[in-house]
């Protein structure tokens, strides 16, 4: 069945299909106030990862990025998935392709690396690592690596530096970064600071390091909920892509959140999370496309260490 969207209320006809296609609807925190609003489920990397493996659901529409829609099919190989707008890429999986990180690890065999590999890479990526992390759980996955193993970290250099500082566990870092936080720059923060001096700055670990030695609590999106609900503080800066504003303004409606600076404009969007709309949602939904799909040997190649994540992290 087609839908005319312009004959029926779009918000109440996604329901309505998602009821009928027994769907799930997750959303990451990046996405747009809408979107967030008519999800099942919102949250980072980490709580996505759980709620995709742990769903009942026929169908997954996942509104996130191309690689978080195809981690979902890899611990679901039997559910249909399906994602707004197949476009929507990201810097850093684009940063790291698989057959480059395929000919690096074979140009250093003797390295025997561990790869930990964040979870904003390929699935031909996950294939090639031996545990997935996200920002959420880095710290945790990198203390559980063999003491004896060197580690390969891909794609994001500055989370993984950031990961290091913590540890204290030397690794070799592949030159990967996220477009949106590396606008954020030590000038654009102590402006901010300046500007509203009393408020915390709470930044992602994807900044830079000059970034990170400015802020009072470098953590995870889903941290930084639980940072500012349990901080005094009545004002935030926070300094990562501009959808998480909602979600905290949602959540902590009496504080005040105070969107981290670039040296280019008053916040920071992805323009990969922002392609996904409620109209692509809908036809999503009534169409079951676009849908993803994998190679069975890849996806059972790349399930190994996205499940050791998974327990790792409980």
């Amino acid at each position: 069945m087609t839908t005319t969207l312009e004959s029926v209320d779009l918000v109440a006809d996604i329901l309505r299909l998602k009821k009928e296609r027994n769907a799930v609807i997750l959303a990451h925190n990046y996405q747009i106030k809408a979107i967030q609003d008519v999800a099942d489920y919102v949250g980072d990397s980490l709580g996505l990862s759980y709620q995709a493996k742990e769903t009942n659901a026929d169908v997954i529409a996942f509104c996130g990025v191309h690689f978080m829609a195809e981690t979902a099919k890899i611990v679901n190989p039997e559910k249909i998935v399906v994602l707004p707008d197949k476009d929507a890429g990201c810097s850093l999986e684009e940063s790291c392709p698989g057959p480059e990180l395929e000919a690096f690890l074979e140009k250093h065999r003797d390295k025997n690396y561990y790869v930990v590999a964040y979870i904003n890479c390929s699935g031909h990526v996950k294939a090639l690592s031996d545990v997935i992390c996200t920002s959420g759980n880095a710290v945790r996955i990198v203390e559980h690596v063999p003491a004896d193993r060197n580690i390969l970290f891909v794609p994001d250099a500055n989370l993984g530096a950031w990961v290091m500082e913590q540890t204290g566990r030397p690794m070799d870092l592949w030159q990967g970064a996220c477009y949106v936080h590396v606008e954020f720059t030590r000038d654009s923060i102590l402006k901010i600071k300046e500007e509203f001096p009393e408020a915390p700055v709470v930044a992602h670990p994807e900044c830079t390091f000059a970034v990170r030695l400015l802020a009072d609590e470098v953590c995870s999106t889903e941290k930084m909920v639980q940072y500012c609900r349990s901080h005094p503080a009545q004002s935030f800066v926070i300094v990562t892509e501009s959808g998480m504003l909602h979600r905290l303004r949602r959540e902590l409606p009496h504080k005040t959140f105070i969107p981290g600076p670039t040296d280019r404009c008053a916040c920071a969007d992805c323009r990969f999370m922002k392609m996904n709309t409620l109209e692509k949602l809908h036809r999503c939904l009534d169409t079951l496309q676009p849908r993803l799909e994998m190679p069975a040997a890849l996806r059972q190649r790349a399930e190994i260490p996205l499940l050791r994540m998974l327990e790792w992290s409980r």
